[in-house]
């Protein structure tokens, strides 16, 4: 079992910069990739951006220069670094396990995910 906690959610002015956490808890060892995900109302959920334990990283083409995603080994984190926030980033944030392909990247299933942090961007 692996319990996931988002925190670093708020409300933001655009163009502002907001980073967000997820820390791991459990049956670590077995994280192959961490996902971070949104969901605004009424919209689809998105894969914002996923890195693998050995550090490979993808990224939706709508953060791509302004997301950055990193993670912290030693202490069971995935880190998101939002810069240049927009309004249409305004969602629930949430990070989700998966599994790491050398050619699909980042891939399911996505067993555990966690509850989600609210980020409101404001123009």
């Amino acid at each position: 079992q692996v319990q996931l906690v988002e925190s670093g959610g708020g409300l933001v002015q655009a163009g502002g910069s907001l980073r967000l956490s997820c820390s791991a808890s459990g049956s670590t060892s077995s994280i192959n990739a961490i996902g971070w995900w949104r969901q605004a109302p009424g919209k689809q959920r998105e894969l914002v951006a996923a890195i693998s334990s050995g550090g490979s990283t993808e990224y939706a083409d709508s953060v791509k220069g302004r997301f950055t995603i990193s993670r912290d080994n030693a202490k069971n984190t995935v880190y998101l670094q939002m810069n240049s926030l927009k309004p249409e980033d305004t969602a629930v944030y949430y990070c989700k396990t998966g599994k790491w392909s050398g050619g699909s990247g980042y891939t399911g299933p996505y067993e555990y995910r966690g509850q989600g942090t609210q980020v409101t961007v404001s123009s």
